[in-house]
């Protein structure tokens, strides 16, 4: 299979899921302006949105959006409870929170277009990441089971320090970073991409670029 993705992106979540699962992955960087893969194709062929993820399967079929790729991949595993158990309603409930109320606002605070609105939508984030800090149900979101949403989140919240965020001011999404950050699979996919850690609590992790970008000078992650 391959994954094509962006360093650091919203396409770390199905990298970590792969590692978690021990499934070979190829990965398949796009650049963001010219849609051109690492490996010479035209990225718009196989995903005409143009944005990753993009799942390619060993029969060429391609799946796209990342809480469907996550579910697909870790379907039958502990990462995705069974159908029946609530877990799974509750951990697809958390994907499409984490879509709609974190992914898609955060993507936001990226781009200079919605500068003018960019505190409205910080103050919109902020609540969301309350309401979810209380809601955190031990370990991981829905108990001690990490599961397919728990990277996702990890994902997300990881753009916070480039986003104004400061995660500190909740606790226990913190100590969630902490944790998902220390997970050996997770340093794998985080190594696999060449992020560094630039905290001091080694919890975000960036590509060098954007650390030179914003001055900083990160630690290469170790698995």
């Amino acid at each position: 299979m391959k994954l094509y993705m962006h360093a650091a992106a919203c396409s770390l979540s199905p990298h970590i899921i792969c590692r978690e699962l021990g499934l070979d992955i190829e990965l398949v960087q796009v650049d963001r302006k010219t849609h051109r893969t690492s490996d010479g194709e035209d990225y718009l062929a196989i995903n005409g949105n143009g944005y990753v993820p993009a799942l390619m399967l060993d029969d060429g079929k391609v799946l796209t959006e990342g809480p469907a790729i996550v579910q697909f991949l870790a379907e039958g595993s502990a990462l995705q409870p069974e159908i029946g158990d609530i877990k799974r309603n509750e951990v697809q409930s958390y994907l499409n929170f984490i879509t709609a109320e974190l992914h898609k606002p955060m993507v936001l605070l990226f781009n200079p277009t919605y500068a003018s609105v960019h505190g409205e939508i910080r103050a919109l984030i902020s609540k969301r990441l309350a309401w979810l800090n209380d809601r955190l149900a031990g370990s991981y979101l829905t108990g001690e089971a990490f599961t397919v949403a728990d990277a996702y989140l990890f994902v997300c919240l990881n753009w916070s320090p480039w986003t104004d965020i400061d995660l500190k001011q909740w606790p226990d999404l913190h100590g969630f970073m902490a944790r998902v950050a220390a997970r050996p699979k997770v340093r794998e996919a985080l190594q696999a991409e060449d992020l560094q850690a630039f905290d001091a609590d080694g919890v975000y992790f960036a590509p060098q670029a954007y650390l030179a970008s914003a001055g900083r000078v990160g630690e290469p992650v170790r698995p």
